[in-house]
């Protein structure tokens, strides 16, 4: 009955070891070839963060760089989901170039906190949640487990400048 229960806490002690395994966001990038844009500049009287303690919570956000097909339009007329996902994915990208402006380090982020992600779209299209994966994806992407968040995927009748998607942000830095 001993070993029982030492096996158990072994392998519960190794199980946290391994979820508490840092993950080098820079080295992610690299290894999976992901380039971030330059950084968007505010298009009006805002600043793109605002950090309050070890939380920094970003602006909205569209695409930055080079723009693409998939960055403006409406879902369910002129883009389809898997566009939708990859517009998502383009709002990902300079949130990410944001956010190492910010902080100038990817692994001074402790976690993805909050999401909250419009997408522009016909009144019947349904399916914000699987446009807004390709945010979400590459979050997990970039910082693993710790790029899981709680997420809000919204329809709207318009964004700025016909973007098709729009991401605001919160996340937690180490101290």
């Amino acid at each position: 009955m001993k070993s029982i229960f030492v096996s158990l806490f072994f392998s519960i002690a190794v199980f946290q070891l391994m979820a508490q395994s840092p993950v080098d966001a820079e080295k992610n990038l690299i290894a999976k070839s992901i380039n971030l844009p330059a950084p968007n500049k505010p298009i009006a009287n805002y600043i793109t963060s605002v950090r309050v303690g070890n939380l920094l919570f970003l602006s909205g956000h569209g695409s930055c760089g080079v723009p693409s097909a998939v960055d403006t339009g409406r879902l369910g007329k002129t883009l389809t989901i898997e566009q939708g996902y990859q517009a998502a994915r383009n709002v990902g990208l300079c949130m990410l170039a944001t956010l190492k402006n910010a902080v100038g380090d990817l692994n001074k982020v402790k976690r993805i906190v909050r999401v909250f992600g419009m997408v522009k779209c016909t009144e019947d299209f349904t399916d914000q949640p699987k446009v807004m994966n390709g945010f979400s994806d590459l979050m997990v992407e970039v910082f693993g487990e710790n790029g899981k968040h709680v997420r809000a995927a919204v329809g709207m009748q318009a964004l700025p400048n016909n973007i098709s998607v729009e991401v605001e942000m919160t996340v937690e830095l180490k101290d």
